[in-house]
């Protein structure tokens, strides 16, 4: 039985600390490793690769064999997860927290049995307030460009103890993240736009952690102000 390298209070502290959480799915082991590293070394701590295509759980196997060596500091989760065996799945691979676009109680039972954090995609403040019921400490807002920085900004107000994560259209801008940011979130999933399929088919990783080390910086920035 494998362990997740680190704890519930690990994971939140290192997506606390950073504040972004790269979201990225790739059917070649090769490239994911890649870009796994150039995130590592562009300052990432947590890292989602996202349960999208065949024999994703095997990418991951081989991604998370990776990490353990060359990314020692980080956390490593699975994102897309609708289902409980989907879950346990990848929590025998070494997840170290996991991801859903929608909540499902089950797959939070999965998840606590074993310390796991588990980030429901919410997309109501009573969808949020159940979440938090069945033990999510971090919950995400998603679609985030949908519902907007104002969303949860609002919602913190009468939930002021929420942990929210917001992914879905998030863009690595300083205006886009420190919106975020001051709206209350207190972490940020961000896909396509930190990784736009023209770097990753030209293999240019050295751009993809210039990337992360400017968002990373416009986050510390806008959690200053």
């Amino acid at each position: 039985m494998v362990m997740a390298k680190f704890d519930k209070m690990a994971v939140l502290s290192k997506m606390a600390a950073t504040g972004m959480v790269p979201v990225f799915y790739h059917q070649d082991a090769e490239i994911a490793k890649k870009v796994v590293k150039a995130c590592y070394d562009g300052g990432v701590r947590a890292f989602e690769f996202t349960n999208r295509g065949d024999f994703a759980h095997e990418v991951f196997a081989e991604v998370m064999k990776f990490a353990w060596k060359e990314c020692p500091e980080l956390a490593l989760g699975v994102g897309t997860v609708v289902d409980p065996a989907t879950a346990s799945l990848y929590i025998q691979l070494g997840a170290c927290f996991v991801v859903g676009p929608l909540f499902n109680p089950d797959v939070a039972k999965a998840c606590n049995r074993r310390l796991i954090p588990y980030s429901p995609g919410c997309g109501t403040v009573s969808e949020i307030g159940f979440a938090q019921e069945a033990g999510c400490d971090l919950t995400k807002v998603f679609p985030g460009d949908v519902y907007g920085p104002r969303f949860v900004k609002d919602l913190m107000a009468p939930l002021p103890w929420s942990k929210i994560m917001v992914t879905g259209g998030v863009e690595p801008t300083q205006e886009n993240l420190s919106a975020w940011i001051k709206a209350g979130a207190f972490c940020i999933g961000m896909g396509s736009k930190l990784f736009p399929k023209e770097v990753v088919k030209a293999g240019n990783w050295q751009a993809i952690t210039d990337k992360c080390k400017e968002a990373l910086a416009y986050i510390a920035e806008a959690k200053k102000a």
